[in-house]
């Protein structure tokens, strides 16, 4: 076995090593994991996140509660549609966004309980 650089890999307990070598997943899914966290790590897309866990809210109240224009709002909501950390529906000519499923809250209720304790 080698390492990441093509050197043979040494190992201190070789059972354990490979135990966790397991945990790691593969390029993709750890490609698409960083990403979430990336977007999940802007502050203005936090406010979001935690403004729609509580309710459904159109663009002009998600700007008017994160105290940001609209414009500002539609943007981040693009990226965040595309990394489907929120969905949409359409009542008449109002659209309505949510975060995309539980998980999402999942992860930044986990965030907010490991800041809090450190």
């Amino acid at each position: 076995m080698k390492n990441s650089v093509g050197a043979p890999a040494v190992f201190v307990d070789r059972h354990e090593a490979l135990e966790a070598r397991k945990a790691i997943h593969g390029d993709a899914t750890l490609r698409g994991l960083s990403e979430t966290f990336k977007v999940l790590g802007d502050p203005t897309r936090l406010k979001i996140c935690l403004a729609l866990s509580h309710h459904e809210l159109c663009v002009s109240d998600l700007a008017a509660v994160a105290a940001m224009s609209e414009s500002a709002v539609s943007h981040q909501l693009r990226i965040m549609k595309t990394m489907r950390l929120v969905r949409y529906r359409k009542e008449g000519k109002k659209t309505y966004y949510m975060l995309d499923d539980n998980h999402i809250e999942q992860l930044i209720a986990l965030g907010m309980r490991h800041v809090s304790e450190g």
